[in-house]
């Protein structure tokens, strides 16, 4: 493909794409959890989704799909790029029906895609296993806080503007909210009611700030490939790994976010293997969540499936999955001694699987350097410091230490903290 034709290309799909509005199109009204506590939370939420027409959507990829010549990374990025805009559609059109978790999981995946020789599922118990551990430990966190939404905006635009300066997104305080919290390129908004811990705080501006505004403004940058912009479902797990391990390696991620996060993959598991809505209601509850934020938990789980079971939204595994995908490519890129490619998943929206493709329209000169990279991620020397100690440590074979230890510490009192 030459230079034009991949141009007219990125530029059709992204077009295409934004047609194509999965959350938007399965999400649900507040009147849903409204009638759902007015009938005493024992009963499934009544839930309809508007009919949509994938025909015009596959006509146009068709036609955009014919013109992507040979089998180069360029055109193969192209191609998964219309593959998931066509699979968005078909999920949006199956709303409500069994054939929804068909198309979620291509999309998505599952709690049991395997990644690495390991899955979200297994993660996620790992990560409830040692919370439970350590449910009776102190581990120095402070007393019980909220933080109010205005305060917490006003955090969130100092670091915006700081990392973004004139490009910095508006931030607004708003009435009503799916979330605590929802990250654009233009505006971040806060539910006003939502409290937050002093880590919430933190792992907003890691997460929404410095990653998923980050990518956006940086793929609105691309403007000879816009769509680096688009942030189609193709892009989900790499995005929301990205974040996650932001999350992770600047220390904002503590158990409580961690067993949040596990907990979303362990419902979609359950809801899989045939749990309905209350089901995973009354999971959120033994969370010890309140009644409003275990039907948000829950309404993730199931907004555009079946609300008796078996076909659910799987896209919360790929926090985790998407977690797990990120650190891998991280360590192999240290490892195998392309650091280069590190700026590249900041370039825009994307999936790990497009680094390739991005070196060669870097190298024909569509894509652009990212303008804005996050403090962890433009410090490469510490970056790479860091991935090659844990490159060294997934060779290290725990067995081998864990019994001596164990044997150490058999007869070792409970410390007490210090200080």
């Amino acid at each position: 493909m030459n230079p034009e034709q991949i141009r007219e290309a990125a530029r059709a799909l992204r077009t295409i794409e934004s047609g194509v509005r999965v959350l938007r199109s399965i999400s649900w009204s507040s009147a849903v959890k409204v009638d759902f506590f007015a009938r005493g939370a024992r009963e499934l939420p009544q839930v309809s989704y508007d009919t949509f027409d994938s025909s015009s959507v596959h006509a146009q990829l068709h036609e955009v799909l014919s013109k992507i010549e040979g089998d180069s990374s360029i055109a193969n990025w192209l191609r998964r790029g219309a593959s998931a805009i066509g699979a968005s559609a078909e999920l949006i059109a199956s709303a409500g029906t069994t054939n929804f978790l068909e198309h979620s999981a291509k999309l998505f995946g599952v709690p049991t895609s395997e990644q690495g020789g390991t899955t979200a599922l297994a993660l996620a118990q790992s990560v409830e296993s040692l919370c439970d551990e350590t449910s009776g430990l102190d581990l120095g966190a402070p007393p019980d806080a909220c933080h109010l939404a205005d305060g917490v905006a006003q955090r969130l635009r100092e670091a915006c503007v700081k990392l973004f300066g004139e490009e910095a997104p508006e931030v607004l305080v708003v009435e009503e909210l799916s979330a605590n919290a929802l990250a654009g390129p233009r505006r971040i908004q806060v539910r006003r009611d939502a409290c937050f811990t002093d880590r919430d705080v933190l792992q907003l501006i890691q997460h929404e700030a410095y990653v998923h505004v980050c990518t956006s403004l940086n793929g609105r940058h691309q403007t000879e490939l816009p769509l680096l912009a688009a942030s189609h479902a193709g892009t989900t797990r790499t995005q929301e790994g990205l974040a996650v391990f932001a999350e992770f390696i600047t220390g904002t991620l503590d158990p409580d976010r961690f067993r949040r996060l596990a907990d979303r993959v362990l419902a979609i598991q359950m809801a899989i293997d045939g749990a309905d809505f209350l089901d995973v209601f009354r999971f959120f509850q033994n969370r010890n969540l309140s009644e409003d934020q275990s039907f948000e938990n829950s309404r993730r789980v199931f907004r555009g499936g079946v609300l008796s079971g078996g076909a659910p939204f799987t896209k919360d595994a790929v926090y985790l999955d998407g977690f797990l995908r990120v650190t891998n490519f991280l360590r192999a890129v240290v490892a195998e001694g392309r650091s280069d490619c590190l700026p590249l998943i900041f370039c825009g929206k994307l999936d790990i699987e497009d680094v390739p493709a991005l070196a060669q329209l870097t190298e024909l000169g569509l894509c652009t350097g990212p303008k804005f990279l996050p403090p962890w991620a433009s410090d490469r020397r510490f970056l790479v410091t860091y991935l090659s100690y844990s490159k060294f440590l997934s060779s290290v074979r725990l067995d081998d230490h864990r019994e001596h230890y164990r044997a150490l510490l058999e007869h070792t009192p409970l410390a007490s903290p210090v200080g």
